[in-house]
């Protein structure tokens, strides 16, 4: 079934099931028999990301996208936002395990899986894929990093679910155990959440002897691509169209030019269509046959918006600012987020009113962005006065990926 025939079934469901979405198209003066095409969506608005809390707000809890009973959702997950995740069934369960097949995850694996299990959707979804395919899985979790080796040497673990620098972490720390590299048993690894270096791959994949892929993917849609050896980018996975666009007027740009990645998912439970994802990439103008008749991503290209990932999580400004103004002593506040080999630093720079100590500071910087984040600070660093700038963007971002 070609993008077109897709297209056309998916808008006329959703502009029939879909309140939000039967609102939008009416808004905009579009009816589901003026899309034919998959070129025809660029008369619809991009829903942006971000507006993602302001329309579940407006018609809680989902905004109006879910066409389902919500008393069938097996789980809701939320994301930073806040934004409710539903998880509703898969049109199409198996394109979604593109990703894992690629690296050959399947009987007779066993996988830690170090993504976490609580609130957001990552652990859980990527249990259940390892899980169709036959895979016993280790729900490990983040850190642990000597446990996590533990159960990799007693349990002869084959697979490797998470961030590619906590990967390294427990390679290198492994290596301080005195453990060679011949008794590392992980073969296979699948990540996301973060970039992956080419220095990293010729680690993993040279040294080791790993099958990697890296999949691209947002809590609200799942994995919409990976990497497959000799393509360039990723292999967009056929549960989705993407189209890159101008961020400001929406409409695509030119094939193979950089753009605003915008998604259309292909699953009418909740159909997400022409939603911006904020990150920035390009299409192939031909796509390369290791990735069939989908599309190809030839990469990210950072953010369009103010948010970014850290430690796999995405970071807002809103989130800082609703931390800091917990805090009364506090004037104005920066996260600056920094490497260190394999590791994100988070430092958040404040500066304080002219009356306040920075007594008891550190520990309420730590706890509200914990609370409001789930991201550990590194450090907290009192400035002075004209330090920071309230005009500029509440979150540096001064990673260097080589």
């Amino acid at each position: 079934m070609t993008f077109d025939i897709r297209i056309r079934d998916l808008v006329a469901h959703a502009y029939a099931h879909a309140p939000a979405v039967t609102k939008m198209m009416d808004a905009a003066g579009v009816h589901p028999d003026h899309i034919q095409t998959a070129s025809d969506l660029q008369k619809l608005p991009v829903t942006p990301k971000d507006r993602l809390p302001e329309l579940q707000r407006e018609n809680p809890p989902f905004g109006g996208f879910l066409t389902v009973d919500p008393s069938t959702l097996p789980r809701i997950y939320i994301s930073p936002g806040p934004i409710y995740d539903p998880q509703p069934g898969l049109d199409d369960p198996q394109a979604a395990v593109a990703p894992f097949r690629a690296v050959g995850f399947g009987v007779g694996d066993r996988a830690l899986n170090t993504f976490m299990y609580h609130l957001t959707p990552a652990g859980l979804l990527i249990d259940e894929a390892l899980r169709s395919l036959g895979v016993t899985v280790i729900p490990s979790g983040p850190g642990n990093t000597e446990l996590q080796i533990m159960m990799m040497t007693s349990l002869g673990v084959t697979g490797y679910v998470g961030t590619p620098s906590f990967l390294a972490i427990i390679l290198d720390k492994a290596a301080e155990m005195g453990i060679p590299k011949e008794m590392v048993t992980i073969k296979k690894a699948l990540f996301s959440a973060e970039p992956y270096m080419p220095s990293q791959r010729a680690r993993f994949e040279g040294e080791y002897g790993m099958t990697t892929t890296s999949a691209y993917g947002t809590a609200d849609l799942g994995f919409m691509a990976y990497t497959r050896a000799g393509v360039t980018g990723f292999c967009v996975i056929s549960n989705y169209f993407l189209e890159i666009c101008d961020p400001e007027t929406g409409q695509n740009v030119e094939i193979g030019n950089t753009g605003e990645i915008v998604v259309t998912t292909f699953n009418k439970n909740y159909p997400l269509i022409r939603f911006g994802t904020g990150d920035l990439g390009a299409l192939a103008p031909e796509v390369d046959p290791a990735c069939g008749a989908e599309q190809q991503l030839l990469g990210l290209f950072g953010r369009s918006g103010d948010a970014i990932k850290v430690r796999g999580m995405f970071l807002h400004p809103n989130q800082v600012l609703a931390a800091m103004s917990r805090i009364p002593q506090v004037k104005h506040a920066q996260a600056v987020i920094t490497r260190d080999d394999n590791r994100d630093i988070v430092t958040i720079n404040v500066e304080l009113h002219a009356d306040q100590t920075a007594d008891q500071l550190q520990d309420a910087v730590i706890g509200y962005m914990q609370s409001m984040t789930r991201l550990r600070v590194d450090q907290v660093v009192v400035v002075e006065a004209g330090v920071i700038d309230p005009t500029q963007r509440m979150i540096r971002d001064l990673r260097k990926w080589d």
